[in-house]
């Protein structure tokens, strides 16, 4: 069976959906999907960028598709799509294909958006996103990302300053091309960022689609939620721990001092799976 699962969205939703595509996968499955997340769909027999394949031209009054995405379209045998809730015009033009749509985002209330992605689907739940990297040495030091998708969910840039001033270990610090911080580095490819991420002794950072990715690489990860519902969109994994909201410095502090400086005096608390 050839299969296409359509899944725009931002880098936390696209990583929170991967056990949701990954259980949908068969013979030949493609992923369509955003260009940054592209390089995460490496376990897929191809991913290709959204802005590649023309879609957003699928169903427009007036306009026809591309013969090249029809054909593409219409050689799969399953399409699941979470791509189209707001497009009525896309769903009427694709009702002729083999096609099922899914919601792309979960409604407010107490089920995690990774488990929502896969119970769509028929995913065993709870669901925990993995990417595999290679192995890569081991940097004492603590990544810190200070930036997300939106700025009231960040916690202020002088307390991470203020963190990054008190810990033991070196900082390395991490940002988006676009982000305002002349010392961080920048790694565009998301593999390539997932890789770097997971050599160093701790990362920590905001409800941010990077965080998402420290966590589902494996990293010990202190995520830092001063607005989202972390009931909702905590990243997950074995070595995750949560602070809503980060009450001081002080408390985020103790949290990255159990896995940095005293992780023998005092061991990593059981992760809370959200």
């Amino acid at each position: 069976m050839r299969r296409l699962l359509i899944r725009p969205g931002a880098i936390g939703d696209c990583i929170l959906s991967l056990p949701a595509l990954e259980h949908l996968r068969t013979d030949y499955t493609e992923v369509w999907a955003p260009s940054a997340v592209i390089p995460l769909y490496g376990a897929f027999d191809r991913a290709r960028s959204l802005a590649s394949t023309g879609l957003d031209l699928f169903g427009l009054p007036g306009l026809d598709a591309p013969p090249a995405l029809i054909a593409a379209l219409r050689s799969f045998d399953s399409i699941e799509s979470w791509y189209g809730e707001n497009r009525p015009e896309f769903r009427h033009a694709a009702k002729s294909l083999p096609i099922s749509f899914h919601r792309s985002l979960p409604p407010a209330g107490d089920v995690h958006a990774a488990d929502f992605f896969a119970r769509q689907v028929g995913c065993p739940t709870p669901a925990i996103p993995r990417i595999e990297v290679p192995n890569v040495a081991a940097r004492s030091s603590v990544i810190i990302h200070p930036f997300s998708g939106g700025a009231t969910k960040n916690w202020p840039l002088d307390c991470f300053r203020d963190l990054a001033n008190r810990l033991p270990l070196t900082v390395e610090w991490s940002a988006g091309p676009e982000e305002e911080l002349p010392e961080a580095s920048r790694i565009e490819n998301l593999y390539d960022l997932a890789t770097w991420i997971a050599g160093a002794r701790l990362f920590v950072g905001n409800d941010a689609g990077i965080t998402h990715l420290a966590a589902a690489v494996g990293a010990p990860v202190v995520a830092l939620f001063c607005k989202t519902d972390p009931a909702v969109w905590a990243p997950r994994g074995n070595n995750v721990r949560v602070l809503a909201p980060p009450e001081s410095v002080q408390a985020v502090l103790a949290e990255c001092l159990r896995y940095t400086s005293a992780w023998l005096s005092c061991p990593p608390k059981p992760p809370i799976l959200y």
